[in-house]
């Protein structure tokens, strides 16, 4: 009998770290002392169930003492041994487990980019049930393995805040940039999607550690650039006119820093030209009359004496171009009955006869095309 109590059954200390320990011998002998520290709950499990739990303290493994332990007797040893899986569940907290990974591709319902969200930090498990942990996880995962349940645990932990912070964001709750300031919050609903899930196998998670939700380094640098855009636009008052400051501003460093000699300049020029394009006409300042695409070309092409004749014998309402608008005050082309721009129909001129012959002289006519005389104009 004395030789028989001498055996123990205790946690090593390798195993004090493991939120569960299970005992390597399946054959416990009779009259063993098992010892269950402050911190933990010891059970014995056969086929699945927990037939038996020992709280903190030294038993001795008999079942006169212990009458659970009735149904675990081996009776192919004569009664010595009990057959049967024991397991010490740690009941303290486990803190500074590692998680992280990609959470989501999601939409910023601000700029409506999509983003890359991920998330890596700390957290603490502890048990809630420790039977209900057993009966649950003892078919599905290996308990032998300490590390198997903190990344089991660790996944879940990821998954719920997928959840939590794909709903927050795409309801509007937390921004994309700037997510560091909803921490609080994010925990809250991460631990209350997480506890919800771990319930039914008696862990819980008490609160997450240092932890932080970052984009990728290709997002968070669209983003600011994007946001910076928006606001100078808004600034400046229209696209244009930034666009034409950020060419010039460009072209501008670029000088400074010596590279690109020719495309600075050029890029300098356009700016400029663009900046004065869009820039609001000047108060007191009239406004000129549109140009008729005719004139335009004309004016573009021909010599500047041809594209300014002199106005030596012109009839009233007309010129070297055609006749003036009286409408809009745009020039047309000669012969024009229309006006290019408005679409004025002229009053059409009286025609005068010819001194010569009597014929009717055309309205910016010189010489009679029946006779060639010189028209006389008054």
């Amino acid at each position: 009998m004395a030789w028989f109590e001498r055996e123990f059954i205790a946690v090593p200390e390798t195993g004090k770290q493991q939120l569960v320990y299970k005992w390597p011998d399946v054959s416990i002998r009779r009259y063993s002392r098992a010892i269950v520290n402050a911190d933990q709950t010891a059970l014995f499990v056969k086929s699945g169930h927990v037939v038996g739990t020992l709280g903190p303290g030294r038993h001795r493994i008999d079942a006169d003492e212990l009458p659970l332990l009735g149904a675990l007797v081996d009776t192919l040893s004569g009664g010595n041994y009990y057959r049967a899986e024991l397991y010490f569940v740690s009941t303290r907290e486990f803190a500074g487990l590692k998680f992280g990974g990609r959470l989501a591709d999601i939409a910023d319902p601000v700029s409506e980019q999509i983003v890359t969200l991920r998330v890596f930090g700390e957290f603490a498990v502890t048990v809630r049930d420790a039977q209900q942990l057993i009966t649950s996880l003892a078919g599905s995962t290996d308990l032998h393995d300490p590390a198997r349940i903190e990344s089991w645990s660790a996944d879940l932990l990821l998954k719920a805040m997928k959840i939590a912070v794909t709903q927050g964001i795409s309801q509007g709750e937390w921004p994309v940039l700037g997510l560091s300031g909803h921490l609080i919050d994010i925990e809250r609903a991460v631990l209350h999607h997480t506890n919800t899930a771990l319930y039914e196998y008696g862990l819980r998670l008490p609160r997450l550690g240092n932890f932080d939700i970052t984009l990728a380094p290709e997002d968070a640098d669209r983003l600011k650039r994007l946001a910076k855009d928006v606001t100078y636009i808004r600034l400046a008052g229209d696209f244009r006119q930034y666009a034409a400051g950020e060419m010039a501003l460009g072209a501008g460093h670029g000088l400074a820093t010596g590279h690109g000699h020719e495309g600075g300049f050029l890029g300098a020029a356009l700016g400029i030209n663009a900046l004065q394009q869009s820039s609001p006409p000047v108060p007191g300042q009239l406004p000129t009359a549109p140009r008729s695409p005719w004139q335009q070309a004309h004016t573009a092409s021909e010599p500047q004496e041809l594209a300014n004749p002199a106005p030596a014998e012109l009839p009233p309402g007309s010129s070297a171009e055609g006749p003036a608008c009286t409408a809009c005050a745009t020039v047309n082309p000669p012969g024009a009955n229309f006006c290019v721009n408005c679409g004025n129909r002229f009053a059409p001129a009286e025609p005068a006869p010819c001194r010569g012959c009597g014929a009717n002289l055309l309205a910016a006519a010189k010489f009679c095309a029946a006779c060639g005389t010189q028209a006389a104009r008054t």
